[in-house]
């Protein structure tokens, strides 16, 4: 966003053709290994299989290898490749040695593809069941199928339609690999005869194995298959998805609630300007607003969205602001923008909390997709805490301190501009039921044990030390850790060096490795910066954690501290129940101040039809204040203040809202030392009074 012009009115949603998607950056030049070796039934299509992905490279970047030898499969010969693709395999056909090889090779960050018998491959074999999702228990006669696809943000699957009709053979698994892979596409089993999974029948889907990728389609079983357009399409994304030359959130995702995925219902224009809806895709036109879901404002949740730019074009997706009416600078002003652009100043681009934090641009460039291809954003918001996740890597961390702005709210995406051409998909929504963060910190130079590395007294390092004069091959050991449910690392790190890496390990200083934070020179020795990884693998409850530190050439970097990034549900009570409230008036006697502290949804306090006024709770006894719930009856304040106070007299207002509209108003994030709460209303949003069913005031 670079500038949001305020306008009055709305314009109405415009429903037009998508223009064509612009052509496909060249990719850096990479290598194929086609591996297409069969211990049971033979398909007929290997040959014009393997041709196809011949003609695929030789128009995208890639040499192919093919090959049915397994000896093919050593440490040395597989590092020459970026992915291997099984096409059509079956049956038994590495041996154990080749086995270790191609494991070490995935788990290093190589890539697979599996086609259609992929799935009737290496059945005595746990770890190729865990690569390719799910192995294959039976198929009916070659039928016409109607193919649902799910995910169109991913280079497999973003140029076919969301109904794909096709003629192949189709597989039944052993079992369903949602739990573990990000589908992308399920079968209609009301289309064909002879399926046997029901309503879930994934049929094409993606997953990460440690640093490695893995990428599977049920489809190829006909020689015809591989002269199709869409089929070869798929088969270029999953390849160049495996092979790190796109990028895709492929983490397993279940229970979101679409927001949009074609209907519109629930969303409002705001200021000038509209979005096109066609093809289950919001495409920008012109003006400088946003497009806002107004059926529901959300406190804890998590919002993903999937997105694409043509050329230099901007937009970004809001969140945490009130009701905007026709203005979108409302959402300018008390919400947050997570931008899109990539052009911009580190705080105002891809990834940045737009004007007040940047993103880590390593990690946002190593996964960033170019203009022209689909992204996904996951908007992790907790309470007042917002992660980042771009195309399914943290990215940004951020928390709201400013009581001018909050993250609980409503969401909307940003037209930004005629020059400016932005497009949307399957945006979706899982509430998290407010449930805050309880990270885990760690100071490094509180070891348990440690080779090379020593605590260093160093200015500005919280707790007055860092874990310095880091090595390559140095290592330290925490023991008993809390990191059950830590879903990514933090590490605040300072480096006037080469920079380098951080393998947080479990178990040992060998042991597996659940993630991997990449340092940079922070600028200087004394310039500290927080680096960001995702974790895979983490185990339960407590563990003992090992980092190891690896780089080039010597005095890489020091660590000041790390935090375990992890949720959990705290004991809450609601410290304004039926604790002595007051109001400036009532509007009659039978709506009193202390019918709102009462925890019945049907009884209420009601004032007299005139602003300003207010109502107020003593809780008793001071405590540090960092949320109030309000859920108003019809008669509702627009306009309001939280304020707060220790004696009752002198008030400090800890956030104001306007724009309000009714409803529940969930007030998260406050930071407030009080004995007292007030709500002061300044706007009433009726012609009657202000009407309260219940104030509510948590805190500790």
């Amino acid at each position: 966003m670079r500038k949001l012009l305020t306008a009055a009115g709305a314009i109405a949603l415009a429903a037009t053709t998508l223009t064509a998607s612009p052509a496909q950056a060249a990719d850096a030049p990479y290598d194929v290994l086609v591996f297409s070796k069969t211990a049971g039934f033979r398909h007929d299509s290997i040959a014009v299989g393997t041709q196809a992905i011949r003609d695929l490279g030789a128009a995208n970047s890639f040499t192919v290898t093919a090959t049915e030898d397994a000896a093919a499969f050593t440490t040395a010969n597989l590092a020459q490749y970026e992915t291997v693709v099984f096409l059509n395999t079956t049956g038994d056909v590495l041996n154990a040695t080749q086995q270790t090889a191609f494991e070490s090779y995935i788990r290093g960050g190589g890539g697979y593809v599996g086609v259609h018998a992929a799935a009737d491959t290496e059945y005595a074999w746990p770890f190729y069941n865990t690569l390719a999702g799910a192995y294959f228990a039976s198929h009916p006669a070659i039928q016409q199928v109607t193919s649902r696809t799910e995910n169109r943000a991913h280079p497999a699957t973003a140029h076919l339609p969301s109904a794909w009709t096709r003629t192949d053979e189709l597989y039944n698994y052993q079992t369903n690999p949602r739990s573990t892979a990000r589908v992308l596409a399920t079968l209609d089993e009301s289309t064909y005869s002879g399926g046997s999974m029901g309503a879930d029948h994934p049929i094409t889907w993606c997953k990460g194995i440690d640093n490695g990728r893995s990428f599977y389609t049920g489809f190829g079983h006909t020689q015809s298959t591989y002269a199709e357009a869409g089929f070869r399409s798929q088969l270029l994304g999953g390849i160049r998805y495996a092979a790190k030359r796109a990028d895709a959130d492929c983490r397993p995702e279940t229970g979101y609630t679409t927001l949009y995925n074609g209907s519109t219902t629930g969303w409002s224009q705001s200021g000038p300007g509209s979005f096109s809806n066609s093809d289950a895709t919001l495409s920008s036109v012109g003006g400088m607003g946003l497009f806002w879901y107004n059926a529901k404002q959300y406190t804890s949740y998590s919002l993903k969205a999937d997105w694409r730019l043509t050329g230099d074009s901007n937009s970004g997706i809001f969140i945490g602001f009130p009701n905007p009416g026709g203005d979108p600078n409302i959402a300018v002003n008390q919400g947050y923008e997570i931008q899109i652009d990539a052009t911009d100043t580190a705080d105002r681009t891809t990834g940045s909390i737009y004007g007040f934090k940047s993103a880590d641009i390593a990690a946002r460039d190593a996964n960033l997709n170019p203009p022209g291809e689909w992204n996904t954003y996951e908007l992790l918001v907790e309470g007042q805490r917002v992660r980042v996740y771009l195309n399914g890597v943290l990215i940004n961390d951020f928390t709201n301190t400013d009581a001018a702005r909050n993250l609980d709210g409503y969401i909307g995406l940003q037209n930004h501009g005629s020059g400016d051409q932005a497009s949307f998909r399957n945006v979706r929504i899982k509430e998290l039921g407010g449930q805050p963060t309880c990270d885990v910190r760690v100071h490094a130079e509180s070891f348990t044990s440690v080779n090379g590395a020593q605590a260093f007294t160093k200015a500005g390092a919280n707790n007055g030390q860092t874990l310095g004069y880091i090595e390559p091959g140095d290592w330290a050991g925490y023991n008993n850790i809390t990191v059950g449910g830590a879903t990514a690392i933090r590490a605040r790190v300072v480096s006037g060096g080469n920079g380098g890496q951080i393998q947080v390990r479990t178990g040992s200083q060998t042991g597996p490795i659940l993630g991997t934070l990449t340092v940079p020179n922070t600028g200087s020795w004394d310039t500290y910066a927080d680096v960001l990884a995702p974790l895979s693998g983490v185990p339960s409850g407590t563990a003992n954690i090992f980092l190891t530190f690896t780089g080039t050439g010597t005095g890489l970097f020091d660590v000041d501290d790390f935090t375990f990034l992890r949720p959990c549900t705290p004991t809450v009570t609601n410290l304004a129940l039926n604790k002595p409230a007051t109001a400036s008036s009532v509007e009659a006697a039978a709506y009193p101040a202390s019918a709102a502290v009462d925890s019945s949804a049907t009884t209420r306090w009601a004032s007299a039809f005139a602003d300003p006024q207010w109502i107020q709770v003593d809780l008793g006894q001071t405590y540090t204040i960092n949320r109030v719930r309000l859920l108003w009856e019809a008669a509702y304040g627009s306009a309001y203040q939280i304020q707060t106070s220790t004696n009752g007299s002198t008030w400090t207002t800890a956030r104001s809202v306007t724009g309000g509209n009714g409803g529940e108003d969930d007030n998260t994030g406050l930071n407030n030392q009080a004995r007292y709460v007030r709500i002061y209303g300044t706007t009433r949003g009726t012609a009657w009074g202000y009407s309260l069913f219940q104030f509510e005031v948590y805190g500790s």
